[in-house]
């Protein structure tokens, strides 16, 4: 089983987010700690290091794989048409 670190967008972004789009949105990163690569998860190409997205509604998180020490980091989760830039 996988733990999660939130980056500090991630948890700002959680943070200000309604409740019920949060709720959603922790029941996905939850459902990662079990499987990190679900079968809609994307990788991302042309960005540095392994990262993958998946999709919640409108929304996008990015997160990256640490295998060897069993991490998911959250790096970025906002609408699609801003969290790409």
């Amino acid at each position: 089983m996988f733990s999660v670190y939130f980056a500090n967008q991630a948890k700002k972004f959680l943070k200000n987010a309604d409740e019920i789009l949060s709720e959603r949105i922790m029941s996905k990163i939850e459902k990662l700690k079990d499987n990190p690569v679900p079968s809609d998860a994307k990788f991302l190409e042309g960005v540095k290091g392994k990262i993958f997205r998946i999709r919640v509604g409108d929304y996008r998180i990015l997160y990256e794989i640490f295998h060897g020490e069993n991490l998911i980091s959250v790096n970025n989760i906002d609408k699609r048409s801003k969290v790409y830039k």
